[in-house]
């Protein structure tokens, strides 16, 4: 299968792209831009938000699969721009999936638990009602409809606190500063799944061979908070005599509303029989490993 990638150079792509490749996929990876010092094989520059680009790449490679991951994550930025965060997580995405849509192309959206506003007491599941907090959530949500609206042929899948080698992330965040300060303040009062890249990778890789199109849940198995989260990334990595606190949310300033509770029950692939992501504590032990 010949599979476009968007967002290529990203945390996610990256990871993707090769999970692709490893299973005989013809890979074209697109991005706006390649980071400074990455080296990755030959790209195509195409900017989603470019109705006339993005529809004369898709057309000229003629994908048999795009996996729409770029997106503006940035939340806080979202939330202090929501024309950008519109432009790029609703347009970008109402391109690409109009042209999958006309050219019977499927289409793989990357979408967040933050279309949730996190009052739910227990794990979301596909089949319950999105309202999100922040204007990055809706973006992301006007770009779920868009694509079930305008291609048939589609799996929206939401994801959470997603962490890789190949980009910023939070425990990567943590351990850097474990390594300097003898104390850190991490939130406990929200709570959700901790998704490790090359985890979900594997997993949107097998969708492509399901005929059953819709919407899907997709992290490690198991949940936490930010404070075990950051205390766990902190224990694996064998750093001592660093105190991890658990603080409320409050403390910290931020323009964004974020959901306290956003767990997702990855249902879809439980009633399939194939809900089999490992756990987020196997999964944060694999990235330390990865990441020394």
């Amino acid at each position: 299968m010949k599979v476009l990638v968007t967002g290529a150079n990203g945390m996610l792509g990256i990871d993707l792209c090769a999970e692709l490749e490893a299973a005989g996929h013809t890979v074209i990876r697109a991005d706006a831009s390649v980071r400074e010092g990455l080296s990755v094989p030959a790209w195509v520059a195409v900017d989603v938000t470019n109705t006339k680009e993005i529809g004369e790449c898709l057309l000229y490679h003629q994908p048999d699969a795009v996996i729409h991951a770029a997106a503006y994550t940035d939340v806080d930025g979202c939330e202090r721009n929501p024309d950008l965060a519109f432009r790029v997580n609703a347009l970008g995405t109402w391109n690409v999936a109009a042209v999958c849509g006309a050219h019977r192309i499927t289409m793989v959206y990357i979408s967040t638990d933050f279309v949730f506003d996190g009052t739910q007491q227990t794990p979301y599941t596909e089949y319950d009602t999105p309202n999100p907090l922040s204007h990055y959530g809706a973006s992301k949500l006007a770009g779920e409809r868009h694509v079930a609206a305008l291609c048939p042929r589609h799996f929206i899948v939401r994801t959470s606190w997603l962490f890789g080698i190949h980009g910023k992330n939070f425990p990567d965040t943590i351990l850097k500063k474990a390594a300097t300060q003898p104390e850190l303040g991490v939130v406990c009062d929200q709570f959700g799944s901790p998704t490790y890249a090359p985890d979900l990778s594997k997993t949107l890789v097998s969708l492509l061979e399901s005929p059953l199109y819709g919407t899907y849940h997709v992290t490690n198995s198991g949940h936490c908070n930010w404070h075990e989260f950051a205390q766990k990334a902190v224990e694996l990595a064998g750093i001592k005599d660093v105190v991890v606190k658990p603080m409320p949310a409050e403390i910290w300033p931020s323009p964004t509303r974020r959901p306290a509770y956003s767990v997702l029950r990855h249902y879809a692939l439980e009633l399939q029989g194939r809900d089999n992501l490992p756990p987020w504590n196997q999964a944060l032990a694999q990235f330390i490993a990865a990441r020394s």
